[in-house]
């Protein structure tokens, strides 16, 4: 695989997403996350990760907030990022802004 396909498999924060740190498992599909912004958020975990992928605490995941009601407190969790996808984040220098905070 070329380092272009690498990039592409990766995926990135979007306008709106932030990544973040899992700290505590809440049950009933909720994790609590600490984003880049400094907030911690609780997230909900949608269906297609349930069974398939588990979270545990220092996982670094993408959160996307609830813009309009309760965005400093609530989000959804859009990924969860794996060790090889970690290494190529923290290549490109993403990572850095998550443990600045």
């Amino acid at each position: 695989m070329s380092k272009e396909e690498e990039e592409k498999s990766v995926r990135l924060p979007k306008e709106g997403e932030l990544l973040g740190e899992v700290i505590q498992s809440l049950g009933f599909d909720r994790v609590k996350v600490r984003c880049e912004d400094n907030e911690v958020r609780i997230c909900r975990i949608p269906g297609k990760f349930k069974k398939k992928e588990w979270l545990k605490e220092g996982d670094i995941v993408l959160v996307l907030p609830w813009y309009g009601m309760q965005e400093k407190t609530r989000g959804d969790l859009l990924h969860i990022y794996k060790r090889s996808e970690l290494k190529e984040l923290e290549r490109m220098g993403i990572l850095q802004r998550l443990k600045q905070t």
